[in-house]
């Protein structure tokens, strides 16, 4: 078992901002990681006043794995979300528990085996490509302008949620993914609300309002997938089925659409984005990657790119400095013990797993960028079986990750082709944390068309 670092009494007595109701919010929004770290120097298990609440903070592999594992059953997910954007992601299968998350994600399971996959990864190819064709058919790429690279992404991962998932551009025009890509923003921007009441200008009007957007979205057309079996994400579920006969209602479909839309178009975009950025700010490991992606057709296989060595290592090393989800809510449903701390029954639990990807007895310097650290012959992330957990861990680890590292790898792995990037090596990405971690300048990129070098 890890120990926590020993440090002065003087230390642990040194309060951060304290605002009554909002307590120490403002500074996990300021410097999350900095935050992190102040706690884990007073303890692995700490209580601490946030969003109104107290709340018990758990740092550290340690403390992490006990909730993450919930041997003892005393974590829930539901409870612990819902109270951050349960209106907005309610019953997707992040907020269930138990025996009926157990249902759910049995059934969940058939639409990411290996063949699904195959499956998905045949219609993404060609999908990126016609949405860098428009990157480059609108000048993006010329190196006049820096080009900002995360709108950029977000609104191409959007794209392909919507063909991949739901089955075809077809279904909205531009403006209305515009107004989904809104609708979606401001459900996740609501985790991070102070003022949690459906009140004018609040976040928390905006997500409920993009809740029922999403939600009259889905219902529209859920009665063309159920009618036809196709092969997109949408269509999967309306026909998946136990051998039991057990089959998901019109609004488990609903519920699991919204939330698997929500966790493939952020997630896969804040990953793209960090792994562009550490790209293009140390190009040798730009150009080991684009050599082993021009090896390969421009729509490979799943197959073809689980070779991709180098990619998958940049692509871990993206998602150990900056997680998508840097932080998971839990709530007990009864009294526990972490670390042999008490934890009473209906305590807000945050797992800050974050830390445990900057912990120096962890990792060799921590905060550099060093993908090599996850080569066979290092393999840093055996350090602690969760040293390493942008997945999160337990029977709630991240059903999607095979899909999500596909559509990444998918994504840089054309981007290596097509263009070259830079970006000042001193650049620090400004994240933005109110609700998941994104560069709120938007990255800003010299962005260029690719041309193989020829030798004389």
């Amino acid at each position: 078992m890890l120990r926590p670092p020993t440090v002065q009494k003087l230390l642990a007595r040194v309060p951060l901002t304290r605002i009554p109701l909002v307590g120490h919010t403002l500074d996990y929004v300021a410097d999350p990681l900095g935050f992190m770290r102040h706690q884990h120097a007073v303890g692995p298990v700490v209580e601490r006043r946030m969003m109104g609440l107290t709340w018990t903070i758990l740092t550290g592999p340690d403390a992490c794995e006990a909730a993450l594992r919930n041997a003892d059953k005393a974590f829930a997910n539901g409870p612990g979300w819902g109270f951050l954007v349960g209106p907005f992601f309610d019953r997707g299968l992040m907020l269930l528990d138990f025996a009926e998350h157990h249902r759910h994600r049995l059934l969940l399971q058939q639409a990411f085996t290996r063949p699904r996959i195959e499956g998905y990864v045949e219609q993404l190819a060609p999908a990126i490509g016609r949405g860098l064709d428009a990157w480059q058919a609108q000048g993006l790429a010329d190196g006049r302008e820096p080009f900002l690279a995360y709108p950029a992404l977000k609104e191409l991962t959007l794209d392909l949620a919507t063909q991949i998932f739901m089955g075809g551009a077809d279904l909205a025009d531009d403006a209305e993914l515009d107004a989904l890509n809104d609708a979606f923003i401001a459900c996740v921007q609501a985790g991070g609300a102070l003022v949690r009441l459906d009140l004018p200008g609040t976040r928390w009007r905006r997500a409920h309002r993009g809740r029922r957007l999403l939600e009259d979205f889905l219902r529209r057309h859920l009665p063309a997938k159920r009618a036809t079996e196709g092969s997109d994400l949408f269509s999967v579920l309306c026909h998946l089925r136990t051998d039991d006969g057990d089959t998901f209602s019109d609004d488990d479909v609903v519920n699991h659409m919204i939330f698997l839309l929500m966790a493939a178009h952020d997630t896969s975009t804040i990953t793209v984005t960090t792994a562009l950025q550490h790209l293009g700010q140390h190009p040798e490991w730009q150009q080991r990657c684009r050599e082993e992606s021009l090896a390969l057709p421009e729509h490979p296989t799943f197959a073809e790119l689980e070779s991709l060595t180098s990619l998958d290592l940049v692509i871990k090393e993206s998602l150990r400095l900056v997680p998508p989800v840097p932080a998971l809510a839990r709530r007990t449903v009864k009294d526990t013990e972490v670390l042999g701390v008490r934890v009473p029954k209906g305590r807000l639990t945050a797992v800050m797993v974050h830390l445990s990807h900057h912990l120096p007895e962890l990792w060799t310097d921590p905060d550099r960028f060093d993908p090599e650290r996850f080569a066979a012959d290092r393999r840093e992330d055996k350090s602690h079986r969760y040293a390493w957990e942008p997945f999160g861990g337990g029977v709630h680890k991240c059903l999607g990750m095979a899909f999500a590292g596909a559509e990444v790898s998918l994504i840089l792995h054309q981007l290596l082709r097509r263009f070259e990037w830079r970006i000042d090596p001193d650049y620090r990405a400004p994240l933005d944390y109110h609700s998941l971690p994104f560069p709120a300048d938007g990255l800003p990129v010299e962005l260029h068309p690719y041309h193989a070098r020829t030798s004389a």
